[in-house]
């Protein structure tokens, strides 16, 4: 009695010596060289451990100094087991008086989010379909033994080639959503099943890098349409976007291009240079530098499968001349889709919002239809991917109604519109943004 009575007093002590902190001290470590963040009350820092962070050390910088409670629990679908890595970070908790949320966010539109987020659970929407996945995947594969035999029984002309790459273009596209599955881990229970074939379909597929698309993509989710923490947004000087960067670059009298005319370069710049310029450079270099030798031994993979199959008919230049027309097709249906849900939405520097205010803002959906669906890989339910990234996309539609009422709970907007009407709205947002640009640069 006496003994347990004393162990029960050094348990009280240990956990009196738990040190508290208030938001106030954890908002001071937000740099580059001393990162805390809060999950579920707890305190960590994550200074040292943000280089090992599977998804890359900016995703996890960009929450410093927040309470990134709900970006952990929609990037990863085992909390308990990543709890294991967690626990030797912790330095406390938030003292008893702090609010669970940060910089006053609604506290009632959080912990609702949070018990819809539950509900989902409930109703398994976080499982995937085996059958669906297992049938995309074959519909990929029949376009590329299509592609094969259209040019094995009817040769090399023009109308044949030109269709075998238009089904290429098909291919690659609809692989880049597959493999979107895949890198969101949505597919399998096991992060280590998802990571791999996410591995065979970038890489053996597509011919790109799976780390170089988790490091990148990972920061525009966690932090979607914010200057210097997307990196979507950041356009290289290209284009001015949202409302707040073109007058402050008209205000420098800053013109790198003259974009009160972006929405018309726009067509001769974006869709068909990003896929088969910008990203092959990125992503040969990326994998080069980071020394990612496992994804670079798959995207060889691909082209090795690639030129084996078309040297024969096209010789070397014809098919290095092929490949680079499909990358080009196929970037044009990537910009479009991936922009529309984006460009036209609120895109301004850290506003500290909770999650679902901040994803809503930076996302619009299209309204659905069988086209739709497959044509953007169900991104036309941008809205839904963004709040629960690990929900297999052929449930959105299910979770749709309940996010729909949340939103309307509490006066956040929810916007979706017809597909045309969105890629107009690209070209529209980058009009007048480019019109902000000019009136600052002319005026003030």
């Amino acid at each position: 009695m006496g003994k347990g009575g004393e162990k029960g007093e050094e348990s009280g002590e240990c956990k009196a010596q738990i040190p508290l902190y208030t938001w106030e001290e954890i908002q001071k470590h937000n740099l580059r060289t001393d990162k805390w963040l809060v999950i579920e009350r707890k305190v960590y820092n994550v200074t040292q451990w943000a280089h090992r962070h599977p998804g890359g050390h900016r995703v996890i910088s960009h929450c410093a100094g927040e309470d990134a409670t709900d970006a952990f629990q929609a990037f990863h679908i085992n909390p308990t087991l990543v709890q294991k890595f967690l626990k030797p970070l912790l330095i406390g908790e938030l003292a008893p008086g702090e609010p669970s949320q940060d910089r006053d966010k609604n506290p009632q539109l959080v912990e609702d989010f949070r018990t819809l987020r539950k509900t989902a659970e409930d109703m398994n929407l976080f499982r995937a379909s085996p059958l669906f996945f297992s049938l995309y995947l074959a519909h990929i594969i029949a376009l590329e033994a299509l592609a094969w035999l259209m040019v094995s029984y009817f040769g090399t002309g023009w109308i044949t080639t030109l269709l075998l790459a238009f089904i290429l273009a098909t291919s690659q596209a609809q692989a880049g959503w597959l493999q979107h599955d895949f890198g969101h881990l949505s597919v399998f229970k096991k992060s280590s099943w998802n990571h791999l074939v996410h591995k065979f379909v970038i890489g053996h597929l597509k011919g790109a890098s799976a780390n170089w698309w988790n490091h990148r993509h990972f920061q525009h989710h966690a932090k979607p349409n914010i200057f210097k923490k997307d990196p979507d947004v950041n356009m290289l000087h290209i284009f001015v976007l949202g409302d707040t960067q073109p007058v402050e670059y008209g205000k420098k009298k800053l013109k790198y291009l003259p974009y009160n005319h972006q929405h018309e370069y726009f067509f001769l710049i974006f869709p068909p240079l990003l896929i088969p310029v910008y990203f092959q450079i990125q992503i040969i270099s990326t994998m080069i530098k980071r020394r990612f030798w496992a994804d670079l031994a798959w995207a060889f993979s691909y082209y090795m499968r690639y030129f084996i199959t078309y040297i024969p008919f096209y010789g070397v230049l014809g098919s290095l001349s092929l490949l680079t027309f499909v990358r080009f097709l196929e970037s044009h249906w990537f910009v479009w889709v991936t922009q529309m849900n984006h460009i036209p939405m609120e895109i301004d520097s850290e506003k500290h919002k909770d999650w679902l205010s901040s994803q809503l803002a930076a996302t619009c959906n299209i309204k659905q239809s069988f086209f739709n669906d497959w044509f953007t890989g169900h991104l036309n339910f941008q809205i839904e991917h963004h709040l629960f990234p690990t929900m297999p996309r052929h449930n959105f539609w299910k979770v749709k109604p309940l996010v729909k009422s949340l939103c309307a709970k509490y006066g956040v907007q929810y916007e979706e519109k017809p597909l045309g009407k969105a890629f107009v709205d690209i070209i529209g947002s980058l009009k007048k943004s480019g019109d902000l640009w000019l009136d600052a640069y002319l005026h003030k």
